[in-house]
């Protein structure tokens, strides 16, 4: 049994767009050459998912690759499995330049869903959101107020935020009270 807890045990805010803590995701930062083939098959036999291009997510069940940028991926995978996964790619990548690790416990990830999420995310983010720059698939990264995250949508409708665990509970309020703001959408 596991004593590790997610950063806000579950915490979730419904109404016409839901707010949720997505639970504990595992996570790792790879880095290394992104059009290596050695790589590129490590990230599949990792995952099962098939490499993203640029500013893209592939997402195969409960896995999936992010690219964040030229030079970096992030992988996820069920939280369980993150370190035994970062041990694979190590073995499967030795003796090329690369780095792999598991920031599952640095990170936090919150799920925005439901009328107006796509407004919700823009009420507190710089970058533009509409669905011709952030669409099905796709990735950003970003701030949301004064905060670093990234934020992807496989659909174009829900969406995922992830954030530093350590100001998770201020992600999660921010995007509750933008939630809960009345009014226009700003989109």
């Amino acid at each position: 049994m596991s004593n590790v807890v997610s950063a806000l045990n579950g915490q979730k805010v419904v109404g016409a767009t839901t707010v949720a803590e997505q639970g504990l995701r595992g996570m790792i930062t790879l880095r290394g050459d992104l059009s290596a083939a050695r790589l590129k098959k490590a990230c599949k036999a990792v995952t099962g998912a098939e490499m993203p291009g640029k500013r893209g997510v592939s997402i195969k069940g409960e896995s999936g690759i992010a690219w964040m940028s030229p030079d970096e991926l992030l992988l996820l995978v069920p939280h369980s499995e993150a370190d035994a996964i970062v041990a694979k790619i190590d073995v499967a990548l030795k003796g090329t330049h690369f780095l792999a690790v598991n920031v599952s416990d640095a990170r936090a990830v919150i799920s925005v869903h439901g009328a107006g999420a796509r407004e919700v995310l823009a009420r507190v983010c710089p970058a533009d959101l509409r669905a011709k720059s952030l669409g099905a698939g796709e990735m950003r990264r970003t701030r949301l107020a004064q905060v670093p995250a990234a934020i992807w949508t496989q659909d174009g409708t829900d969406f995922n935020v992830i954030c530093f665990r350590s100001v998770a509970g201020y992600v999660f309020d921010l995007l509750a009270n933008a939630a809960a703001t009345d009014g226009p959408g700003m989109l």
